[in-house]
Formats: C-alpha cells, sequence, structure tokens
C-alpha cells in the first residue's frame, strides 16, 4: 500500500509512455476521505501549453509505484480562450512606447 506523502516528487506519464512531468500535490476532500486528483507540475511543453501546472482527475491514474501511469491524457492542453485574452492584454498593457 502507498501513503499520499510517498506519491509526491514521483514521475507522470501517460498512457503511450510519454513524459508529463511531477506530482506537485494532491487533492484529498479530507471529508469524505476520496482522492480528487494530482496536481503535476514541470510539465512536457510538447504536452501542455506553456509548460502549466495540471490537476489530473484520479478516475485518470492507472498505476501508482515507482511513477504514476495514467491510463487515459489528452494529446495537448492548450489555455483556455479567456485566459489567452488575459495575457494579451497584460502583455499590450506592459507596451513600452518607442522613443
Amino acid at each position: 500500500m502507498t501513503e499520499l506523502l510517498e506519491i509526491i516528487g514521483l514521475e507522470v506519464y501517460t498512457n503511450d509512455a510519454l513524459y508529463l512531468g511531477n506530482v506537485d500535490n494532491i487533492v484529498v476532500d479530507v471529508d469524505s476521505r476520496n482522492i480528487h486528483g494530482i496536481y503535476v507540475r514541470n510539465t512536457n511543453p510538447l504536452l501542455v501549453e506553456e509548460s502549466r501546472s495540471v490537476l489530473i482527475p484520479f478516475r485518470w491514474i492507472d498505476a501508482v509505484g515507482d511513477m504514476v501511469l495514467l491510463k487515459h491524457f489528452p494529446s495537448y492542453v492548450s489555455l483556455g480562450v479567456r485566459e489567452k485574452v488575459r495575457k494579451l492584454r497584460k502583455l499590450a498593457s506592459e507596451k513600452v512606447e518607442p522613443r
């Protein structure tokens, strides 16, 4: 049996054996004693836009041992439209006028 703290730091791989990232945190509902998912950090930029951290639902996890193996992961995760608009607005507000 694996204890929850032992999972933090493990490498995470997709069902296609592609490295996704490392487990950074675990989301647990203490009252119901259910694991909702894991946060993965330092994600592979070939799988996640801007190497953002992602929350993996527990139901997508196939096995946990020396690594975490997923039974499902999208071919690519991109930022949502709202996030892209917010980022563009931020960039536009930081733009410096030429002299």
